[in-house]
């Protein structure tokens, strides 16, 4: 393996690890982020002449603690700072961890998501920690401008030491309080692997299957919390469609065309075996009704055979649950798929989705099935215009190209 390969497979599994040990040691996020990217910076100038070490997260963990180290010495507190920082010798904690965690992924998540934060908050500083997404990948997830979400990251870091928040894992009767900020990390983290916001590739497998493992952990911790195994449901039934999303160039297939045949047939039964039983719960949730209409597409021989119906049903009950624009997007397109194309397009007006791709594509889908060519293939224009990933964009040429070649 080249030192660029293992420096970038080590960043994909020991960022958040790195980072999180940082955050504990020093109380300063920002200070853990910018001497865990010094870390992987000296990666790449040491280990061509070093050799890659046998145990990359130890070394990189290290390096950065020893930045760390080295700033704060500099720092005009001096000794009574490193002291606070947990850097010099300092009595046991007195309060030892019995939440019960084990998984340290798992843990770094529940870490983050403090109830004296805003969810919001909690969940886009998890996603920033756990995975390392950029501050442009979690303002996508949001919807938000960069700018915006760059300036509550700022706001929470200062909330976090001045009210001073402590990074440790809470015992285990505390743990519920966490939970739905820590379903709504795993949600976006999966999401961020199923179809990336940015990037050459539509698709990031390592975070999706990450996402999936971290909600099964939490599944067996929590079995009785039905909103943990609908989520669970829903990360497998969505992820056994992994090998058919994009073509071998590539560029992204949309549902209708994927070849249904490779799809893992092992976790649509599992996903739907979990669905069944959360649902014997009696308690529904916005997880469990996502994953009962990812079991509609799932279960569905063919793209004909999908019961648009019951799906456009499953998003009216969404939307009491989650009322956002983005579920009214995928409602309207289930309207449409069931009414007709004109019933979805009177769906679309007025949604404040202005840089979401999907609304213009969207809009460009129901123009072409209504056979009005010229308007569809404007608003596939603007779809790729607004799109993140080149197989979203190469997938949106290729429409535009067919109706052009009408």
């Amino acid at each position: 393996m080249d030192v660029e390969t293992a420096v970038a497979e080590a960043f994909r599994e020991e960022w958040g690890q790195v980072v999180a040990t940082l955050i504990r040691i020093t109380g300063d996020w920002d200070l853990a982020e910018e001497c865990a990217q010094e870390a992987f910076a000296l990666a790449l100038r040491t280990w061509p002449r070093d050799g890659i070490p046998r145990r990359p997260g130890a070394w990189l963990t290290t390096a950065a603690r020893n930045r760390a180290t080295d700033r704060l010495r500099r720092d005009a507190l001096g000794a009574a700072k490193l002291q606070e920082a947990g850097l010099m010798p300092i009595p046991d904690d007195p309060d030892p961890d019995d939440s019960g965690v084990t998984d340290d992924r798992l843990r770094l998540i529940f870490t983050c998501c403090h109830p004296a934060l805003a969810t919001e908050a909690q969940v886009a500083l998890a996603l920033r920690t756990l995975a390392g997404l950029s501050t442009a990948e979690i303002a996508r997830a949001f919807l938000v401008p960069e700018a915006t979400m760059s300036q509550r990251l700022v706001r929470v870091k200062r909330k976090i030491r001045h009210a001073r928040i402590p990074y440790r894992v809470p015992p285990a009767h505390l743990l519920p309080e966490r939970t739905h900020a820590v379903l709504g990390v795993l949600y976006l983290t999966f999401n961020e692997g199923y179809s990336a916001t940015a990037g050459p590739d539509l698709l990031r497998p390592d975070l999706a299957a990450e996402a999936v493992r971290l909600t099964r952990v939490l599944a067996g911790l929590m079995p009785d919390e039905p909103e943990v195994l609908g989520l669970l449901a829903l990360l497998l039934l969505q992820h056994a469609r992994r090998a058919t999303r994009v073509d071998a160039s590539g560029v992204l297939v949309p549902l209708e065309e994927q070849d249904r045949s490779r799809w893992d047939a092992g976790q649509i039964a599992e996903g739907t075996r979990i669905l069944e039983t959360a649902l014997r719960r009696r308690r529904p949730g916005p997880y469990q009704i996502q994953a009962a209409i990812a079991a509609c597409h799932a279960t569905a021989a063919r793209a004909a055979d999908t019961d648009w119906p019951q799906i456009a049903g499953l998003y009216g009950q969404l939307r009491k649950h989650v009322p956002s624009a983005v579920v009214e997007l995928n409602h309207a397109i289930a309207v449409g798929m069931a009414e007709g194309p004109a019933a979805g397009l009177a769906l679309l007006d007025d949604l404040p989705l202005e840089r979401y791709h999907l609304l213009p594509a969207t809009r460009a889908d129901f123009l072409r099935r209504l056979g009005r060519h010229t308007e569809a293939a404007a608003c596939y224009a603007r779809a790729c215009e607004l799109a993140g990933t080149e197989a979203e964009r190469a997938y949106l040429t290729r429409r535009i190209r067919e109706l052009e070649g009408r």
